[in-house]
């Protein structure tokens, strides 16, 4: 089969885009005909490095994925062949004491598509039937494809973690990115107030098109000072985070008293100064956050069944295309997700 795959650590000239064998379905597995499937953050960072992530080379890329069952076990009870799906990432191991309080994102010993094993960019790939869900059929291969780590994110970050009522108001940092972008959608879907930043005056004025309520540009403004304004000097009720260093303190300082930072990312760096006296006097919450469970993941796609939710796409490439497609990612210009269409 074709597939994108890492063979060392570089640039693109270490993504190889050829024959890979393929995978071996075990029972319990269903083996996908991947249909599309979008790049994120962590696709570069194996390619740059992976350091941290026990992996080996060469590895297939990817974590999202949308596709086609194409064999399961005959006493399979939910899924059957042909049948369009959409995959969950995160491989637990069903034994550990998180996974037995059902909380297997929090996995001891979690696996990763793209990350600890053999990734979505290819022809196939064979996982846990745990992990396969049925496609929303309101979405495209793409939009489907998009929804496994971004939106799943974004989900757990706003509703599990920082349990977001529809009367508060969110600070969303880095509008333009997948996740950021997933996080307005939902934000808004909850009726919530939406407060955005970006370093870029294009794609503020197209998240106020998608319905944000208001746009900060942090390449000209204070952040904090200009949220501060837009709040009648009262603050955010959350703070969606995801950039890290370089916006941690104008983070902090927008918060209402006992207000609640989710941070689920550090491009930017990630030891800021941890403004420990604002912290403990304002009372305010931090938490991380990574990926989502089966469970989040369910409630998700049960949304986008509705229609409430439709994923952004920015460009689609060619699996042939997917060193473009990773130049496009880690430009930076990107509005909404990058994604690969297979077949």
């Amino acid at each position: 089969m074709k597939a994108v795959c890492i063979t060392g650590h570089g640039g693109n000239d270490v993504v190889t885009i050829g024959e890979r064998p393929m995978p071996e379905r075990r029972r319990g597995e269903v083996l996908v005909r991947m249909k599309a499937a979008t790049l994120n953050r962590v696709d570069l960072y194996m390619r740059d490095s992976g350091a941290g992530i026990t992996h080996q080379l060469p590895q297939t890329m990817g974590l999202d994925g949308a596709g086609i069952v194409e064999a399961v076990d005959d006493d399979e009870p939910l899924l059957k062949p042909g049948q369009p799906v959409v995959l969950h990432p995160g491989l637990s191991c069903g034994r550990c004491e998180f996974c037995l309080r059902g909380q297997g994102v929090l996995c001891t010993s979690v696996r990763y598509l793209g990350e600890h094993r053999d990734g979505t960019l290819a022809e196939f790939v064979s996982l846990p039937a745990s992990n396969v869900f049925p496609k929303p059929a309101a979405l495209d291969w793409a939009e489907a494809a998009a929804l496994g780590v971004n939106h799943l994110t974004a989900w757990r970050m706003l509703f599990t973690k920082a349990q977001l009522k529809p009367w508060e108001t969110v600070l969303i940092f880095g509008v333009g990115g997948g996740v950021s972008l997933a996080a307005l959608q939902l934000v808004k879907m909850t009726g919530a107030t939406a407060i955005v930043t970006s370093r870029d005056d294009d794609k503020l004025q197209r998240a106020l098109a998608l319905g944000a309520d208001h746009a900060v540009n942090g390449a000209k403004e204070d952040i904090a000072r200009r949220v501060l304004a837009l709040t009648g000097g009262r603050g955010v009720d959350v703070v969606f985070e995801n950039v890290g260093a370089a916006v941690w303190s104008s983070a902090m300082k927008s918060l209402v008293r006992g207000g609640r930072l989710v941070t689920c990312g550090a491009t930017t760096g990630d030891q800021p100064g941890a403004d420990l006296r604002r912290l403990f006097i304002r009372q305010l919450q931090v938490m991380g956050s990574t990926l989502g469970d089966l469970s989040e993941f369910r409630d998700l796609l049960q949304v986008c069944e509705r229609g409430l939710i439709r994923p952004i796409i920015d460009r689609r490439y060619g699996l042939d295309d997917a060193h473009a497609a990773l130049d496009r990612l880690e430009s930076g210009a990107q509005f909404g997700k990058v994604a690969i269409e297979i077949a």
